[in-house]
């Protein structure tokens, strides 16, 4: 018979989820701890007997459709949020509903995909941030809320219009606009609750014939529609917030024109026409975009947090904001008790392909001649993980680059320029599982490409023409997925890389038992020999895998658990969406 279950002292749980060394058994908070590495100390389920995992028990949301979230579990209880901002506190090791939350969204006016990615806990509370702009306490016992703080309105300011384009660009359905809501995670960290918006320059992205986004994207529509990024800290007693970061730079966001990356590569930027155009556009900055995805690091000795920044607005389409567009499409380091930023490194200056620093950062040890270093990872989109000094954000290491990279930053041209990676990323939001005892890293990699096009239209009632870039099929071009591990100890060299069957998606897990769990669009939850890339054991959950899959222990029993709703990208791949949280375990 079950016990009773208890939430622990308030003070004896904000002291867990607030240091890094969290408790074997516990997944206690996204990434599992504040190094965000999705790597658990657990060895119950290993490569030699999880050939027998099966599921031990399934709860289903009621809410089909882009199930993202990653579970939380603190004190044998399951923390879970839905596609609706709903939550839902289960007993981990059997399912039993002990309490819901039902969320009543003010605006259906959200700007893009309703999403949501996961919950906190902390201090005998349960905190979301949702996609109509809210951050929400809740009481971790009842699920009765304790306080709703109203962060931003999504529907407040000017947007895209479907009726823009109307007529204009096939008959796939518009979803999506500029407008701020919240998917990631929060970090619960000093008393804070941290969270950031996305949306900021998402634009409007047409259906597919298959439903999903792939097939052609409207992004980047000329004009003021954008909105300007941020990261905010909320009191986690009281919901009032004491801290914002803006994204993009108030003064000098065109920053320095750089003609290269911070790592030597040619952005082929028409500079001259840039300084020209930008005394015409002085306060693009306040529509910049740059959307924040996916939960912070958190160095609580250093007292940073690090986290990836958005695409500059409008998306995909540079000519009315000159400049570098600080601090987009970065890792930035801000400390965590003020916002004040540390450093930041941008990856991608002036962006116009959509290289969202999307996945989230992790904390390692980097080996270097000199010893190792205090360091922080990003897995980035443009097909590279870049490690750098925590303290500096001095760029102290670079993977081997994780596809075939193809006519990289190449500007979109009216006649249509074939990029590889696209939009989607070799590496998109999904976590990269971190194994510190092989210092390998596990990337779900996606290999395509992506044809990036120039297109105007006339505008209506004697307005100028609508100038857009539209994102395509690159016809011919291979698209897949692989596993890749790559050796963090050995100069990010690929230790080695497995093709998937599906588009990977959700992120990894990563396990002392050998093991690395992935998911896949076409529903299945695969477990690879970490060692090797090998297959070891599949099971098909009924929809797509749209969320990481974590890993727990009750009484000695160990549990991997991950969410089977699929996604727009796995509606568009012709795979189901669903509702299922499976559980997995070894028998009894």
């Amino acid at each position: 018979m079950v016990s009773r279950l208890t939430i622990r002292r308030a003070s004896a749980l904000a002291l867990l989820v607030v240091t890094s060394g969290a408790c074997a058994d516990e997944w206690p908070m996204f990434g599992r701890d504040h190094t965000n590495r999705h790597f658990s100390p657990l060895t119950t389920i290993d490569r030699g007997n999880v050939s027998k995992l099966r599921p031990a028990w399934i709860f289903q949301t009621g809410i089909t459709g882009y199930f993202q979230a990653e579970p939380v579990v603190v004190d044998g209880v399951m923390y879970l949020s839905t596609t609706q901002n709903h939550v839902a506190a289960l007993e981990a090791k059997s399912g039993r509903v002990l309490w819901t939350y039902t969320h009543k969204a003010r605006t259906e006016k959200i700007f893009g995909p309703p999403s949501n990615r996961g919950v906190a806990v902390s201090g005998g509370r349960v905190f979301e941030a949702t996609m109509d702009g809210r951050v929400i306490a809740l009481d971790a016992k009842t699920g009765k809320v304790v306080w709703d703080h109203e962060a931003v309105r999504p529907e407040e300011g000017e947007s895209e219009t479907a009726s823009d384009l109307a007529g204009k660009l096939g008959a796939g359905a518009v979803q999506g606009s500029s407008r701020l809501g919240f998917k990631m995670p929060p970090l619960v960290a000093e008393g804070l609750v941290i969270v950031g918006v996305a949306g900021a320059g998402y634009g409007l992205h047409v259906e597919d014939e298959k439903g999903g986004l792939d097939g052609g994207a409207v992004v980047g529509i000329e004009g003021g529609y954008g909105r300007r990024g941020w990261l905010a800290a909320y009191d986690s007693a009281t919901g009032e917030e004491r801290w914002r970061w803006y994204v993009t730079k108030e003064d000098g966001w065109e920053g320095g024109f750089v003609e290269k990356t911070a790592d030597g590569i040619p952005l082929n930027r028409d500079i001259a026409a840039e300084k020209a155009a930008a005394p015409e556009h002085k306060e693009a900055w306040k529509v910049g975009g740059g959307s924040l995805w996916m939960t912070p690091a958190y160095d609580a000795d250093l007292g940073l947090i690090y986290v990836g920044t958005g695409n500059p607005a409008p998306q995909n389409f540079g000519l009315s904001r000159p400049g570098d567009n600080l601090y987009t499409m970065s890792l930035v380091a801000l400390d965590v008790k003020t916002g004040r930023l540390r450093w930041y490194h941008q990856q991608v200056p002036h962006d116009e392909w959509g290289y969202d620093v999307a996945s989230p950062p992790f904390l390692l040890d980097y080996a270097t001649p000199q010893g190792p270093v205090k360091a922080v990872a990003e897995a980035s989109k443009t097909g590279w993980i870049y490690v750098h000094d925590r303290s500096t954000g001095v760029l102290i290491g670079k993977s081997a680059p994780l596809i075939a990279q193809k006519n990289l930053y190449a500007p979109p041209t009216e006649t249509g320029t074939v990029v590889s990676p696209g939009p989607l990323g070799a590496i998109s939001w999904h976590p990269v599982a971190f194994d510190p005892s092989m210092s390998l890293a596990f990337a779900q990699v996606r290999h395509g490409a992506t044809t990036y096009t120039v297109r105007s239209v006339p505008g209506a009632a004697g307005k100028p023409p609508i100038r857009f870039t539209e994102t395509g099929e690159a016809k011919g071009e291979p698209s897949f997925s692989t596993l890749t591990a790559i050796d963090l100890a050995r100069s990010g060299a690929i230790k080695w890389s497995v093709k998937a069957g599906s588009r990977l998606s959700g992120g990894t897990l990563a396990t002392a038992g050998g093991l690395v769990f992935s998911g896949e669009e076409d529903g299945h939850l695969d477990a690879h020999d970490s060692a090797t890339g090998e297959t070891v054991w599949r099971f098909q959950c009924g929809a797509g895998i749209g969320g990481p899959p974590i890993t727990y222990a009750i009484d000695g029993r160990q549990y991997v658990a991950v969410a089977a709703g699929g996604s727009s990208f796995t509606k568009g791949s012709g795979f189901g969406t669903g509702d299922a949280l499976v559980v997995f375990a070894l028998p009894e």
